[in-house]
């Protein structure tokens, strides 16, 4: 069902808004104070005042399919069926039909430009903006949404709202005093006290991309979305995610940094999508064993190099290690895959590896991602939900696999997921995708590229037989 107040993004003119954003940049150079009379109280007032003008509680709403969707609403109009069942039952199934969501976000523009969490917005089909605790409501349209780094940017109409000053991720430290900004539980605007735990955390879980922010301060749900400050109220990260087993704060939360923040926005803005430069390589991390056989103790391993690539064509090979770009220090393969993201296809960048104990410098072009597939050893999901693991000794052992099978192991299978309702099975050997023979990653790799938003007949070997599975 389309709301009449809610446009995609995608059928937006173009000319509707500018290309552009103009953020507003707080002082690059900072002074860190410590108590220095018994007299003074700390009051972080006036920073945290000005900052919750720009943050906003963001509500989304989807309609669901329930299961009665297919009777008429206006049955529950009639008056026969409410002589019988009366006015609640039809009451309730229409709010049942509309599935909503609360978060926040915050105004990065005079004229209205918002950074949310894409999770927050994702799939709705009306989305409603209140900013603190003014009443009033703003329907907000998409500009545009990336998965892979979970932000998205909305717009309301206006051009005289409050934006926040933007920080800068190189000046964060460890300890800093910060402060979360957001509508938690849609109770209105809040605001928690912490520090920052940890920067650079990646390997998470949540996004493709990650580079987080962790803090103690306290992020609960509806959160999501909404700023992370510094001391003198500038914008440092977008609150993410916490992890819970409980679904209460164990004061691990997690915050995407403000730099990537600006580069995803800036894109989104101007392209309405990311797009991502491209290497066409299979990597992994270092560890304790094969630092031994290089001279760097830090970077990104390659394992395969993918055919037709920029990563070949350039003259990467398997076996060398990517330790910095640009003279940017790249310290393990989460690293490498994020700083290869934030440029742009086409674009020309410096690698410097190692090479059988020799340092080179290899100039390269960036390839598109869009529509490819990026693997990490025994790392991400792929066909709608696997987890793949290339064949070796321990694991043919461990699945007792035939000697005289090759292919790729299937070793997880999300809940849920395509693949699951598909029929694919933990231990599930694929064999084969359309034509093409699977030997390793790089074979998923182009057979993915290949089919890319096709269904693809997938051949697994379970047990000893051949089974043909289909999946989009």
């Amino acid at each position: 069902m389309k709301s009449k107040l809610f446009i995609i993004s995608a059928l937006l003119a173009t000319n509707l808004f500018s290309n552009s954003i103009d953020f507003n940049m707080a002082p690059q150079e900072v002074k860190r104070v410590a108590p220095n009379s018994v007299n003074e109280i700390f009051s972080f007032n006036s920073s945290v005042q000005e900052a919750m003008k720009s943050v906003v509680n963001i509500s989304a709403q989807r309609h669901v399919n329930a299961s009665l969707d297919n009777f008429p609403l206006q049955m529950f109009n009639d008056p026969i069926f409410k002589r019988f069942f009366g006015d609640q039952f039809g009451n309730q199934f229409q709010q049942n039909r509309i599935q909503r969501s609360l978060g926040s976000g915050v105004i990065l523009s005079k004229d209205g430009y918002i950074v949310t969490n894409n999770h927050v917005i994702e799939n709705a089909e009306e989305i409603s903006v209140t900013i603190g605790e003014d009443p009033t409501e703003y329907n907000a349209k998409v500009i545009g949404k990336d998965a892979d780094s979970d932000i998205a940017v909305i717009k309301i109409e206006g051009d005289n709202f409050d934006a926040i000053k933007v920080g800068y991720s190189r000046n964060l430290k460890v300890g800093d005093i910060i402060f979360a900004l957001g509508n938690p539980f849609g109770i209105g605007s809040t605001v928690t006290q912490g520090i920052i735990s940890a920067l650079n955390k990646n390997k998470v879980g949540i996004n493709r991309y990650e580079n987080f922010i962790q803090t103690d301060a306290s992020i609960n749900p509806g959160n999501s979305g909404g700023a992370l400050i510094d001391s003198r109220g500038a914008l440092i990260g977008i609150n993410s995610a916490i992890i819970t087993k409980s679904g209460g704060n164990n004061g691990i939360g997690f915050a995407i940094p403000v730099n990537m923040v600006k580069d995803v926005v800036e894109k989104l803005i101007k392209d309405r999508k990311v797009t991502r430069g491209y290497l066409g390589v299979v990597i992994d991390d270092l560890n304790a064993e094969l630092a031994r056989v290089y001279n760097h103790k830090k970077g990104a391993l390659i394992l395969d190099v993918s055919p037709d690539t920029p990563a070949e064509k350039f003259g990467l090979r398997r076996g060398d290690l990517i330790f910095a770009i640009n003279d940017k220090v790249i310290r393990d393969r989460a690293d490498l895959q994020n700083v290869i993201a934030a440029f742009k296809p086409n674009q020309r960048i410096t690698l410097q590896i190692e090479r059988d104990k020799k340092n080179l410098k290899l100039d390269i072009v960036l390839g598109n991602r869009d529509g490819l597939i990026v693997s990490t050893a025994n790392n991400g999901k792929f066909l709608g939900g696997l987890t793949l693991s290339e064949l070796d000794n321990n694991i043919i052992a461990k699945y007792r696999i035939g000697r005289n099978i090759s292919g790729v192991l299937i070793t997880e299978v999300e809940p849920k997921s395509k693949a699951e309702k598909v029929g694919f099975q933990p231990g599930d050997v694929i064999i084969q995708i359309e034509d093409i023979e699977i030997k390793s990653f790089v074979n998923i790799q182009q057979a993915i590229r290949k089919y890319n938003n096709q269904h693809k007949r997938v051949y697994v070997n379970r047990y000893g037989q051949t089974i043909l599975l289909v999946i989009k």
